[in-house]
């Protein structure tokens, strides 16, 4: 079976965790347990109802408060079917969580409130999942049962948020839902509660959208996690390259070149946990056999000798502020790209975004927390990369405190 990986996200109290929890408690995907414990804690809390939010919030905060502070992941499976799901915050000053748990999502579930309709938070959200590259975006209008279930309601939404995402520039698929996550309306199984809708429940569309041609296929790239060196009789001359594939296609006989020394040779096998394979494509995990010795160490990128990507010390790049310090002017910061790292310094801010209107702010010279914007880096060594609308793999970084060693920002090169 293949695997979704998807991501939730909108404002505060729009019902993200309880639509998780729904998901899970519709699809038979919890434990018997699991619904103890949540009936019980529901009980003692004086909820009306099961809270069915508590599944995926687990911290005492988030409990106490009924938000969501920190990424939750959940897996869960149908016969069709293997899902990851990424339960992200809706609080502004946690921006830099969704980031987190959008940036190796395939699918972003973007809720809206059908009482408040397209706010701040969702425009931010839909901005974050465009500059992410999400390629399918499911609008999930909710707490459908709180207006009537009314259609006119519903329209209204779906035009204004339309009429927003016209803006941004990443083509996506756009599937609107009418739900309620409360009371299960479409989210499972279909409601009966509107008719006038005649599209799939949310489940159905996880189960059946199509994913498979995100990754790219056609430059073969292969950043090199370890050197694998047997010290055994029985692999006493093996010498395999181990990572996973960033992108493309590689076969024994290919001709490739390893980066940055510039050093060719052929690809000579592909090995696995199981045996041999006649070919790898991204995102598997493979170990790479070359005909030649040649001196390859972590770090490395192996690419098809006739399709090299870019190399560069001066990066162009969109990013988002993760550390609540302010970027300092022309700081300097730990650069960790692939299987690489090195010493770079932030040598322009060229201007930051506002969400809203999606409009450049120039001059601002830096950034606060959750700031998105635009800046030049210069690294201490090239940089071996494909743009990030390529690649997401070896389009993007993270920037790194040298001083505290935390991650201060996650950048997309442009």
């Amino acid at each position: 079976m293949d695997l979704l990986r998807f991501t939730t996200a909108g404002s505060v109290d729009d019902g993200k965790s309880t639509l998780i929890g729904r998901l899970l408690y519709d699809s038979k995907s919890i434990f018997e347990d699991q619904l103890e414990a949540i009936e019980e804690t529901s009980k003692r809390r004086g909820d009306g109802h099961v809270d069915l939010a508590l599944l995926t919030d687990g911290l005492k905060a988030e409990r106490e408060q009924g938000i969501t502070i920190d990424v939750a992941y959940r897996y869960f499976a149908t016969p069709k079917r293997k899902f990851i799901i990424a339960d992200t915050p809706g609080h502004i000053q946690y921006t830099r969580n969704m980031v987190t748990g959008a940036s190796t999502a395939n699918l972003a579930i973007i809720l809206v409130d059908a009482r408040k309709g397209v706010i701040e938070q969702t425009k931010r959200h839909s901005f974050i999942a465009n500059l992410l590259r999400i390629q399918h975006v499911v609008v999930a209008v909710n707490k459908m049962d709180l207006v009537d279930y009314s259609e006119e309601v519903y329209e209204k939404i779906i035009k204004d948020y339309q009429e927003f995402a016209s803006r941004l520039d990443n083509i996506v698929e756009i599937t609107p839902i009418p739900i309620s996550a409360l009371n299960g309306d479409n989210v499972v199984d279909k409601s009966t509660n509107m008719p006038w809708y005649q599209g799939p429940s949310l489940l159905y569309h996880l189960e059946h959208v199509y994913v498979g041609g995100e990754e790219n296929h056609v430059d073969a790239r292969f950043p090199v996690q370890w050197v694998i060196r047997p010290q055994s009789d029985e692999w006493h001359d093996f010498r395999g390259y181990a990572g996973r594939v960033a992108g493309g296609v590689f076969k024994p006989g290919d001709e490739i070149t390893v980066l940055p020394s510039g050093f060719t040779s052929r690809v000579k096998a592909i090995h696995t946990a199981d045996g041999h394979l006649d070919e790898a494509f991204a995102p598997q995990s493979v170990t790479l056999t070359l005909t030649d010795e040649i001196d390859i160490s972590r770090g490395d990128m192996i690419v098809k000798k006739n399709n090299p990507p870019q190399s560069s010390q001066d990066l162009e790049a969109m990013i988002c502020w993760f550390s609540s310090k302010p970027m300092a002017s022309r700081a300097k910061v730990v650069l960790r790209h692939t299987t690489r790292e090195m010493q770079a310094i932030i040598s322009e801010v060229k201007y930051l975004v506002d969400i809203n209107t999606l409009h450049k702010v120039e001059g601002a010279g830096t950034f606060a927390m959750n700031d998105v914007g635009r800046i030049t880096l210069r690294t201490a060594q090239p940089v071996i990369h494909d743009s990030y609308r390529r690649n997401r793999q070896t389009g993007s970084f993270i920037l790194v405190d040298p001083g505290t060693n935390e991650t201060v920002a996650a950048g997309m090169i442009v």
